[in-house]
């Protein structure tokens, strides 16, 4: 998730239309909202004249004029400004915003920790945004900067060495039982994540980290495996939006298809994979992947 070399003129133009996009229906749903109680009926309703009487002087806005919530007004701020742009395209980041543009606010994971994430976090306003993240010191220096980021520090124990050999034990019994992956059995399951992670039913899950470009880096099979049983063991009936980025290394291909399933597969864009995962928790029967 940490920066790399991207257009920067694209995606500041994408921050800056998505953040209007949000902010217009932020502002439709407090108008709607003000609108449906103004016109309640009261035995007291005032009269017409009084009405005209009682409206704001738009010359003297107040707190009910609908302000543009300060944490939205600064991340505009901060992608309007900022040299420094994330790793996804604009198109890659065009499918996960629309996603969130109907289901925030919700529960949003992501693996990783960058740039991008203070956009990740204002898309989901009023929602719960947290990130996992493999450096200690990445995640301090983007403290620094947005404290107001909820992060927690993981460790991983694979290295995509062994992504072959994880391959074939993700296809044993252990591994395709739905299970919480806090108690799995399975090699692929992480374990060790903040208790918030494993008790959180997550609407919307990103895979963009850990480090995957090097044989000696943890990469990311063992997050992809574990949003995918995450989304399986979900309540029943609920279905999880899960994100792949950097899809066209091998180890990203490979596994989002094993574990989150061509069959559930919605979209791909670029080097970002969709999947709408369904709750497995309560049909014994129903097969790991879509026939």
């Amino acid at each position: 998730m940490k920066p790399k070399g991207t257009n920067p003129l694209n995606l500041r133009f994408l921050f800056i239309v998505v953040f209007l996009a949000f902010l217009v229906l932020f502002v439709l749903r407090s108008s709607f909202s003000s609108s449906s109680i103004a016109n309640v009926p009261s035995p007291n309703e005032p009269s017409h004249n009084d009405l005209l009487r009682s409206q704001p002087n738009p010359n003297n806005c107040s707190e009910s004029c609908g302000k543009i919530p300060s944490s939205l007004a600064k991340a505009l701020i901060h992608y309007t400004t900022s040299t420094i742009t994330p790793q996804q395209t604009l198109k890659e980041i065009s499918v996960s915003a629309r996603v969130l543009r109907k289901k925030s606010p919700c529960n949003f994971l992501v693996f990783g920790l960058g740039h991008d994430s203070l956009m990740w976090s204002s898309l989901n306003y009023g929602g719960r945004t947290v990130f996992l993240e493999e450096d200690k010191a990445w995640i301090e220096q983007i403290r620094r900067r947005f404290p107001t980021l909820r992060s927690y520090h993981v460790t991983y124990d694979s290295k995509v060495s062994q992504a072959d050999n994880l391959m074939e034990v993700g296809r044993g019994p252990e591994c395709t039982a739905v299970s919480d992956p806090k108690y799995s059995m399975c090699q692929l399951a992480l374990k060790g994540l903040p208790a918030e992670v494993y008790e959180t039913e997550w609407d919307l899950i990103m895979v963009d980290a850990p480090t995957g470009y090097y044989e000696d880096a943890p990469g990311r099979m063992t997050a992809i495996y574990t949003a995918g049983m995450m989304a399986r063991n979900r309540r029943a009936g609920a279905e999880t939006e899960v994100f792949v980025h950097d899809v066209n290394r091998e180890v990203e291909d490979k596994f989002s298809k094993a574990f989150l399933c061509e069959g559930y597969m919605k979209k791909q864009e670029g080097r970002l994979r969709h999947f709408t995962i369904p709750s497995h928790r309560d049909d014994s029967g129903k097969p790991f992947c879509p026939q």
